[in-house]
Formats: C-alpha cells, sequence, structure tokens
C-alpha cells in the first residue's frame, strides 16, 4: 500500500481537502485504485451532533457514517464510496484503545499515547486503506490521507507522531507527505516567511514534506517558488503553485499543468504498480470528461438563479454538498449558477417589523429567482419562512425542490392551503398541534443524538400509475427502485396520505413496506419535487443528482432537452454527462 499524506499549516480551511481530492483523481487518470481517510482530531466519535454553523454539513455515507464534509469532496472526485472509518477522530481512536483497554488486550500494561494509540492509529490506516472503495471489489493501490487542523495544534500531535511512524512502517517509496501551506499577498508582495516556519514546524514533529502545495491569491512566480525550495529543503519542482481559481474543479487542472503528477508518480514509483489497462483507459476518459466540462464553463453566459431559503446561511459550507450537486447540474445544462441566499427567517410576518429592509429583500430574492430550493434542517426557526416560500413556489409554478425538511415543509402547506387542514404541522415544530401531519419516527431513540436518526443508503420505490413523473423519468424508466440515503427523525404522518393524494398531492415513491413517503411531486407544475432522502449526497461531477438537475434544468428552462437526452442516454448516464451536455 502507498500513502499520500495532506497535511496544513499556517492556517486551517486553506483547501487540503480539495488538494487531497485532486491529487486522489489525478492518480485515478493512471490507474491506481484510490481510497481516502480523514482524520479529525476533534473529541466528537463523528460529526453528527455538531451545529452546521460551526463545523459545515454533516456528510452521510451509505454505511450511515455521519463524517466530515471532507469525505463528500473525496467521494465526488473520485467516484469511490467509502464508509464510517474513513473518518478517524480523536474520540473514535481513544473509545477503541479504552475498549480494548477493557477487555484486557494489552495485558497489564500501563496504556499510553505512545506506543498504544499511536500503534492503533497506524493499524486502523492499514486496515481501511485495504477495504475495497470502488465496484471492481480490489484492494485500492494509494491511500490518501488528509490530517485535519494546522499542524502543531496539541490535538494533532498523536496523530502526527503516528504518521511519522506510518512512513516507517510503510517503507521507501510507499509513502510522501504533501504540505498545504498559505502564501499571503501582502501590499503587492508574495510573503513566504510563513510557509518557512509552516515548513520548520513540522520538522520538528518529525514530519518531512515531500511536496509543498502553496496557496496564494495569484499565481506564484518562478522566483518565489524557488525560495521556497532554497528555504524549506525541497527541488523547485516540488514546489506546487496553487492560486485562487474560478471553480474548485479547475485545481486539478492546475496541479496537472505544473508536472505534480509527475512528481508524485516518481516519488511513490507508481509505474512498478501493475495496473490493469482497462483501468488506464477507464482514468484517461474520466480526465477527458473532467477537463471537457470544467473548461467548457468558461464559455457559458446564460445564467440560471436559484433562490436556497435555509436556517443556516451565514456559513455557506453548511449546505457544501448542495452547492455542489447544484453546480454539477448546471455545468450539465451549460448554465452559470447564481446562488441567492436567503435566510428563512426573514421571510416571515415578524421579520416585517422587526427587520423591513431585511424582509423585503428576502421577498424580491424569492419571487425574482428562477428556482427555489428548501434544504434539510433541524429546529422551529424560520420554518413559517420556509412554508411562504413553498407556497409561492406552487401557487407561481416556480421550480421547487424541497430536500428532507424541504419535502415535509411542501406537505405541510399543501394541507393547510390546499386540504383546509389550517393546524397542520410538524411535532418537531409544535408538540401540541392539533394536526400533525409530520411525526417522530416510532423507533428513533429520543435521548441520545448521536447516530440514532434514520441513516444511510435506504430503497425507495416508485408507485404504481407514477409513469408520469418528471422526476422518475430521470432517474430511468426501466427502474422500479432507488437507493439514496437518509438523516432524518421525522416523516409523514400515514394517517394524512389519502386525505393529500385524493387533493392532487402524489407520493411517487416511498420505502419497501410503503409506509414511509420517501417522494411527492405535483404534475401540473413544471418542477414541484420533494425528497425525504438527501440526493446531494451522491451527486457527482460527472453524473449530477437526479433531482437536482430536473430541478435545475426546469428553473433554466431545458427540462424537456435533459428529459429526452437522459432517456436516449440512459447507459450513459449511468457512467457521466459529458456526452448528454446540451
Amino acid at each position: 500500500m502507498k500513502y499520500v499524506v495532506v497535511s496544513g499549516g499556517v492556517i486551517s480551511g486553506i483547501g487540503k481537502g480539495v488538494i487531497a481530492s485532486s491529487t486522489g483523481l489525478l492518480l485515478k487518470t493512471l490507474g491506481a485504485r484510490v481510497t481516502s481517510i480523514k482524520i479529525d482530531p476533534y473529541m466528537n466519535i463523528d460529526a453528527g451532533t455538531m451545529a452546521p454553523t460551526e463545523h459545515g454539513e454533516v456528510f452521510v455515507l451509505n454505511d450511515g457514517g455521519e463524517v466530515d464534509l471532507d469525505l463528500g469532496n473525496y467521494e465526488r472526485y473520485l467516484g469511490i464510496t467509502l464508509g464510517r472509518d474513513n473518518n478517524i477522530t480523536t474520540g473514535k481512536v481513544y473509545q477503541h484503545v479504552i475498549e480494548k483497554e477493557r477487555r484486557g488486550d494489552y495485558l497489564g500494561k500501563t496504556v499510553q499515547i505512545v506506543p498504544h494509540l499511536t500503534n492503533a492509529i497506524q493499524d486502523w490506516i492499514e486496515r481501511v486503506a485495504n477495504l475495497p472503495a470502488d465496484d471492481s471489489n480490489e484492494k485500492p493501490d494509494v491511500c490518501v490521507v488528509e490530517l485535519g487542523g494546522t499542524l502543531g495544534d496539541i490535538e494533532s500531535a498523536p496523530f502526527v507522531e503516528a504518521l511519522r511512524q506510518l512512513r516507517r512502517r510503510a517503507g521507501k517509496d510507499n509513502f510522501i507527505q504533501i504540505h498545504v501551506s498559505l502564501v499571503p499577498l501582502i501590499h503587492d508582495e508574495l510573503k513566504t516567511k510563513p510557509t518557512q516556519q509552516a515548513i520548520r514546524d513540522a520538522r520538528s514533529a518529525g514530519m518531512s514534506p515531500d511536496l509543498i502545495a502553496c496557496r496564494c491569491e495569484r499565481k506564484l512566480d518562478r522566483a518565489t517558488m524557488e525560495k521556497i525550495a532554497m528555504f524549506c529543503q525541497v527541488e523547485p519542482e516540488q514546489v506546487i503553485g496553487v492560486h485562487n481559481v474560478a471553480s474548485t474543479y479547475h485545481v486539478p487542472l492546475l496541479l496537472e499543468q505544473q508536472g505534480f503528477l509527475k512528481v508524485v508518480s516518481d516519488l511513490l514509483k507508481i509505474n512498478h504498480l501493475e495496473i490493469p489497462a482497462s483501468l488506464v483507459t477507464k482514468g484517461q476518459t474520466t480526465w477527458h470528461q473532467w477537463q471537457t466540462l470544467t473548461t467548457s464553463q468558461e464559455r457559458v453566459f446564460d445564467e440560471v438563479n436559484i433562490a436556497l431559503v435555509g436556517k443556516y446561511v451565514s456559513l455557506h459550507d453548511s449546505y457544501l454538498s448542495v452547492i455542489k450537486s447544484l453546480e454539477h447540474s448546471a455545468m450539465a445544462c451549460r448554465r452559470k449558477l447564481n446562488i441567492i441566499w436567503v435566510d428563512s427567517s426573514s421571510l416571515e410576518d415578524s421579520a416585517r417589523e422587526t427587520d423591513p429592509q431585511a424582509h423585503y429583500k428576502a421577498w424580491h430574492d424569492v419571487t425574482t429567482a428562477d428556482g427555489i430550493l428548501v434544504p434539510g434542517g433541524f429546529g422551529t426557526r424560520g420554518t413559517e419562512g420556509m412554508i411562504k416560500a413553498a407556497h409561492w413556489a406552487r401557487t407561481k409554478s416556480v421550480p421547487y425542490l424541497g430536500i428532507c425538511l424541504g419535502m415535509q415543509i411542501a406537505v405541510i402547506e399543501y394541507a393547510r392551503n390546499v386540504c383546509g387542514v389550517t393546524g397542520a404541522n410538524s411535532v418537531e415544530l409544535n408538540e401540541s398541534t392539533s394536526d400533525p401531519l409530520i411525526v417522530y419516527m416510532p423507533e428513533i431513540d429520543k435521548v441520545n443524538l448521536g447516530g440514532t436518526m434514520r441513516l444511510g443508503s435506504r430503497p425507495t420505490y416508485f408507485q404504481e400509475n407514477t409513469e408520469w413523473s418528471k422526476l422518475r423519468s430521470l432517474y430511468g424508466s426501466h427502474r422500479s427502485s432507488i437507493d439514496e440515503r437518509h438523516r432524518h427523525r421525522y416523516e409523514v404522518n400515514p394517517d394524512y396520505i389519502e386525505r393529500l393524494q385524493s387533493a392532487g398531492l402524489h407520493f411517487v415513491g416511498k420505502d419497501d413496506k410503503s409506509e414511509r413517503m420517501e417522494i411527492i411531486e405535483l404534475p401540473d407544475h413544471p418542477w414541484f419535487v420533494g425528497v425525504q432522502y438527501h440526493p446531494e449526497y451522491l451527486s457527482r461531477v460527472l453524473a449530477p443528482s437526479k433531482p437536482f438537475l430536473g430541478f435545475v434544468a426546469s428553473a433554466s428552462g431545458v427540462f424537456g432537452q435533459i428529459q429526452k437526452l437522459s432517456q436516449a442516454h440512459e447507459s450513459d448516464l449511468a457512467n457521466g454527462v459529458a456526452n448528454i451536455i446540451i
């Protein structure tokens, strides 16, 4: 097994995840099988109980793992399927070691950070790195490991020591480290001192970077690269400039243009691997599609304006996978995406008195948008504003997509304004509501919050006489069921289904027992769809999520073309969209 460790210095949040994902993508162009691991030094067992406004979105995997958002980047870029063990946290590792100690696995020894914790980290990495991550079911050749946080943080110390030891354990030509550092631009001059200090700190901790990825506002000039190389004891070709680009999808192209892949493959001796010719061809085809799709966006001028009506809009990373899914679909529809961020609280009547300027701006944004999207969320804040947005979309024939809470909101709005159930609400929003349209799922733990929701990949079955469904046509007319990832505690109350359906709200998809409502859709609307699952978790650059693709295509006025192309190229859709871009 070969390892690529990506660490960061100077500041956090400078793009380690994108660089790690881009590295994996480029290695796949050589035919190498790649998997990924993210190390998060926080004490939480997983990301499930974290506020999205603090840490960004919680990404959900097929096995129900609630993990860091960077694992979403890995899956989107590499086209792989990861599991909960691909995300290592301090809490997980300590829990693992303590459980072993309680069982007596250490035979009476004093359990210490070194060697017991560091050995456990190395064993965990080696075990997970060898798990298949793609459809081939073959063991990966390379594992990209991202160390979260900033090198030098006290909570990272055990992981840094474990990775230092892992270099020796992996052996020569099987381990490289990429250190991502900030090169700030001050008074129009690129400053290298922070990077020099970051590399000194890395070496003092026992880590020896093989490549330095320099994040900067503008293109790194040759003189600056040579200066960094000289003071950081690497060759100039081992200094890579990663300046700001139009989108993160351009980062792999930027790295490839600087000879990054050759340096990495030479250091890891990738050419010594026995790689089947079919994988090389597949990797090259994927790379060609990636280049075609990303560069074609530079020649696109038509915009599509999407109002994202949410409650966590103060931190856009709270909806990272939703943003990426919209981007994937906009690229497929040859549109420039313009996301209009709308705080749902500002749409409520109370905001007219407390903050009239924000209230009227929010309503202007909603009423002038090409499409309205209400994503998932928890709690009561802003939900009445979401209901008003759903009402506008339904009555004004504006394309609407509701995800998880957004679907529940659409059901409540329909019940109130079409079925005459004026007290319709969710027990999450009002425990004493007279008409509980949305209820707690009976099997859910109401006390322990971590990892107790309905999580992971679950099947949805299309119902009889739903061939008219626009969404179903995009998934493929031959398919009777789909698998999508879930994360929710509440569901549509079965007692109201017949009344809602008879009033025109169709439940197109249900679970395997026909007890849980998975998809709602209005037949006489350009696009009014709600899904209980989270389709954003499975969207890929070359294979956009179908609910998002239909939504963006409808908002762009090109749904008919996308629908025809998807029906004509159902097999192509399963592999990518490069051949059906309109």
